[in-house]
This record gives structure tokens, sequence and C-alpha cells, in this order.
């Protein structure tokens, strides 16, 4: 009888909330598929910060600028999942992964990891990645049409496979690439269990592709382990002495991979993008490079890039790497008036946020200088630009990111030129993380 009275007060709580009711039976699927920034901001604008809606199957409640950006991220009462959350989206692709993981057992296991991403390691990853960006750029050919998504793609995924396995995969490569690609595009999966040639069948056969390639190599990674991240997790422990077992290294190398290679092939992505657009900024962030005198960058450099930093930024304000991050209710929660019960799933958007115009004068427009020190439009809410989250759960292969992406562009700009057409704009792929529809062909000139 208790249950019955508490679903029942959960369901008056919710139709209170304004509600969005999209498509017959697809409810808001297809708007949030297709067009996450557009649907996004006119909700924001019709409703508020507080709108119910469905997709994808699901029933949830978005909440929307900076103010729902920092109570949902930083989380002071525990009040959201992270974990159910993001389960129905990837749990069977990325399980366990440090982004799947709530409360004290996330804080026990980012512990461990965060020794991994620490300065010292840091500039370590920089010494290994150097040499393979120049190898991998100097294999790009001039061209009308070249395939920047694709070519950015198998370039990190080498520098990831480098520094955080220690070895070259070879002719393993694209396999394992398609692996990963397989895993995520699952996640956004409307049929969710495995029909033949479905996206769930694919990222389930990717997972256990995955798996065995990591767990083949964790026996050599503990009896003689390197200065790489997968060495790191097979040794790492806690002030205890406690280490991860075979299954949590193996967890973690999936979603670490991922991310490090896909989040940082997005923003290189809308950067190539952006200054193939804007010539005039590509002009300023190689006169920058080529100022620097040195071919390749070393970690000192990094803040010194100022004009690559903003560019960088203002590249990610426009396309966050990862568009929505959904939660699931533990406790009731009131935001903006409105009660929203245990159970409930929630979902925010960095990249609304960063289009709203009170917060982003001319939102649309590529305009770097948004981040120079005299403007500083970034700074009117600590939330409002979150291109990788906040709060216990921000990325924590962040700092590796701007690492990856300042270190391939300043090889790029002095060696290549790239344009595209006028009025050339690079459709986005929303259906899982996204990505340039096209590919983002360039014409691309050798210096």
């Amino acid at each position: 009888m208790s249950t019955l009275i508490q679903s029942r007060a959960a369901r008056d709580m919710l139709e209170l909330i304004p509600r969005e009711p999209g498509l017959p039976v697809l409810g808001n699927t297809l708007s949030f598929l297709f067009d996450p920034i557009g649907s996004g901001v006119a909700m924001y604008r019709k409703h508020g910060p507080v709108v119910r809606g469905k997709g994808l199957g699901i029933n949830a409640v978005a909440l929307g600028g900076p103010d729902a950006l920092q109570m949902v991220l930083r989380n002071q009462d525990n009040a959201f999942s992270n974990s159910q959350g993001w389960e129905f989206f990837i749990g069977r692709f990325f399980r366990r992964g440090i982004m799947l993981l709530d409360f004290d057992e996330h804080r026990f296991h980012r512990g461990i990891m965060q020794a991994a991403f620490k300065k010292a390691a840091l500039v370590q990853y920089l010494e290994r990645m150097n040499p393979a960006i120049a190898r991998g750029i100097a294999d790009w050919r001039p061209q009308a049409k070249f395939p920047v998504y694709a070519q950015i793609k198998k370039l990190t995924l080498d520098i990831a496979t480098d520094v955080f396995m220690g070895e070259k995969l070879g002719p393993e490569a694209d396999r394992i690439n398609k692996a990963f690609v397989d895993c995520v595009l699952a996640g956004t999966s409307i049929l969710r269990f495995p029909v033949p040639g479905g996206r769930w069948r694919r990222g389930l056969k990717g997972r256990q592709v995955l798996e065995e390639f990591f767990r083949s190599r964790i026996a050599e990674k503990r009896a003689h382990p390197a200065d790489d991240l997968f060495s790191r997790l097979c040794q790492a422990e806690d002030e205890h002495g406690r280490r991860f077992s075979d299954d949590d290294v193996v967890n973690h190398m999936i979603f670490v991979m991922m991310a490090a290679h896909d989040t940082s092939t997005i923003t290189l992505s809308s950067i190539f993008h952006y200054l193939a657009r804007y010539p005039e900024w590509q002009d300023k962030v190689r006169a920058e490079a080529m100022a620097l005198g040195k071919p390749q960058v070393a970690h000192e450099d990094l803040a010194g890039l100022e004009v690559m930093d903003r560019v960088m930024k203002e590249s990610l304000r426009l396309l966050s790497p990862v568009h929505l991050l959904p939660r699931k209710t533990v406790k009731e929660v009131e935001f903006a008036g409105c009660r929203i019960p245990v159970g409930t799933y929630v979902i925010i958007s960095p990249l609304v946020v960063h289009h709203l115009e009170e917060w982003w004068p001319n939102p649309e427009r590529f305009d770097p200088d948004r981040f120079s020190p005299e403007r500083s439009e970034h700074k009117k809410h600590p939330y409002q630009f979150v291109p990788f989250g906040g709060g216990a759960h921000m990325c924590i292969g962040l700092h590796f990111a701007e690492v990856q992406v300042k270190a391939i562009l300043h090889q790029v700009v002095q060696k290549y030129r790239w344009s595209v057409p006028e009025g050339y704009e690079m459709p986005v792929n929303f259906t899982s993380l996204p990505t340039p529809r096209d590919g983002l062909p360039v014409h691309l000139e050798r210096l």
C-alpha cells in the first residue's frame, strides 16, 4: 500500500511540471536525436528551466540554465545518481567505467585513477605523444576533400593506444576502432535488444571484442609494468593498499580509451571546422605557433598559447563532446519551485546553456575573444561554461584532452592550411556523440 501511495504522490508531483508532448509514441525522441540544441533552447524559452517529456522510451525531466547545471553537477546532497542515469544509455557497453560509479565507490576508483592524470604523468604523455602526432600527420595527403573526422579519429586512437597502452595497434586498429564506435552508437538505439544488424547487437559484440582485447594483456602489464596508463591501473593502489581487480582494469580501460580519443576527436573536428570557415583565426593560431619557434610543443609552452586556447574554448562552447548528461534522482529534489520525486530521470545539457543568448551575446557566432581577459563572457556564472562537466564527475581526462588537442593543432597548423567552400557549415550527427555527418571534407594544402 505504501508503494502505491508513493507512486501516486510521485505522479502528482510530476503532473505539476510543464510538459512538452512531442509526437505520438515517439514523444521527444526525434528532437532529442536530431536537434538537441534547437529543441532544448525552444523548450527552455517556452516552459522555463523545468520541463518534462519522453524520449527513447523513458519519461524524463529536463532542467535548464546554469543554476540547474550547478545544482545537478555539484550534487551536494547526493540526490542525483550518475550510475542510474547513464545505465539506460551506455551501461551495457561501458559498465562500471568511472562515469558509471556513484558516491563512495566513485571516490575510491577516482582516487586511484587520479595519479594517472597529474602533471608529471601529463608531461610524460606529451613526450610520447609528439612523435606519434608527427608520424600521423606526415601521412596526410593534400586534396580537395580531405576527410578530417576519419583522419583525426585514426590519429587520436593511435595516440591513445601508444600513450595509454604502450603499444601500437597495427592491423588491429580498424577492428578496435569499430568496436568503440559500435559501443558508443548503441547507447541511443531505439530498438534496445539484439536485432540482427541493429545498433544494440553491434554494440554488444563491440563490448565483447574490447573485453577480450584488454583482458588478454593484463598479466603482462602486471608482471612488467611501464609508464603507460594501462600499467598504472594494473599497479595502482590507494592509501590502504587496495588495488583494482582485473575486471576493474578492463572496465576502466574501455571507458578511458573511448573517452580519450572520442572527446578529443570531436573537439578537434569542431576546431578544424571553425578555422576553415574563419581563415583569419586560422592565421592567428598559425602565427602564434610559428612564433613559439618549436615544431613540437612542450608542456611548459601550453599556457602561452593564448589564441589557441580561446579558439579551443569557443569551439567547445559551440559543440561540446557530450551534449546531454543524464541523472536519476535518489532523493526528492526541488528546483525553480518544482518538486521532482525519487526515481526520476533528469537531463541537463551544457550545450543548450552554451547557446542561451542571455549568457552569450550572439550565441551562434564564432567569437573566440569571448574568452579574452578583457571580455571574460564565460565568468558570469561558474556553471555557464562546462564542456567537460563539473563537480565530482568532471571529466577525469580534461587536462589530457587539452594537452592532446593543443599538441596536435600546434603541429598541424605549421604544416598545413585548410578551407571549406563559402557558406559551408558542418552538419552534426547527434544520434550518439556529436560528430560531423559528412566527415568534414576540407581542401587541405601543404605549407
